[in-house]
């Protein structure tokens, strides 16, 4: 039950708000419809929107992006090309207008695609709570704090790959998501790191895959022999997109789709 929204004009005030018990609320795609489905205790939310968290930021190779810049303020900044297949993989456009960064890193697997792609980047968060701010890497357990601003270093051009798989282009869940930045010298990969979606409870950051990667070159060979040495990283479930037999089953193919676009 939303017993009333608060929308504070800073930081601070928001973490008084979210520390004596109410629930910070960003572009509102997820929760709002969590609190719509399922009955709840009486809830105050606390709108994000007149934080001052909704920015971008680019220095050079340096990025951050305030949480609650929208997927669409995302998607519309050429500096930040290299996540346009991202974004765009994500929902509808109506729901880009309104779901934004911060909010799609506790979004639940399958969703939360920019958040897998964000472990790929080797992304760090920045959190505020009572008790003072905190940095944490993408992809972890992330507290009940205010999320603030999410920061990575642009990759070099050409290594940064990705690939969403789902049953239709709009407001689809993944079926497997596969974001890397892969680096060669030589024709061999000298570092690679990789990150899925769709394929267990959170974002997995596929650590056997990447040594099988590395020393290599990046064939079709090699990638089928990291996929497989990645299948014990996997932890699919069943729902109404795919099963997780189906999942495990094509995660190679999607493994190898977005490795060599192929």
């Amino acid at each position: 039950m939303l017993t009333e929204v608060h929308v504070p004009d800073d930081v601070d005030a928001a973490v008084r708000l979210v520390s004596s018990g109410a629930r910070a609320l960003g572009g509102g795609t997820s929760l709002m419809p969590w609190l719509n489905d399922y009955a709840s205790p009486p809830t105050e939310l606390v709108s994000l929107r007149r934080a001052g968290l909704a920015r971008i930021d680019v220095a050079g190779e340096a990025v951050t992006i305030g949480a609650a810049t929208t997927l669409a303020q995302v998607e519309q900044d050429e500096r930040l090309e290299i996540l346009n297949p991202v974004v765009r993989s994500i929902a509808s456009v109506p729901v880009r207008n309104l779901a934004t960064v911060g909010g799609n890193l506790f979004a639940r697997q399958p969703h939360g695609d920019l958040a897998v792609a964000l472990v790929a980047l080797d992304a760090r968060v920045t959190l505020v709570g009572a008790d003072g701010s905190r940095e944490l890497p993408a992809g972890d357990d992330l507290p009940p704090f205010i999320v603030t601003r999410v920061a990575f270093a642009l990759p070099a051009a050409g290594t940064f790959r990705y690939v969403k798989a789902a049953r239709r282009r709009w407001n689809s869940a993944s079926i497997v998501t596969v974001a890397a930045v892969v680096t060669e010298s030589d024709g061999v990969v000298t570092a690679a790191r990789v990150a899925l979606g769709g394929v267990g409870p959170r974002v997995v950051r596929a650590h056997a895959v990447e040594a099988a990667l590395v020393g290599g070159p990046l064939t079709e060979q090699a990638i089928g022999v990291a996929a497989e040495a990645g299948r014990s990283e996997l932890a699919p479930a069943d729902d109404a997109y795919a099963s997780a037999w189906y999942r495990a089953r094509v995660f190679p193919v999607h493994l190898r789709r977005a490795l060599l676009g192929r």
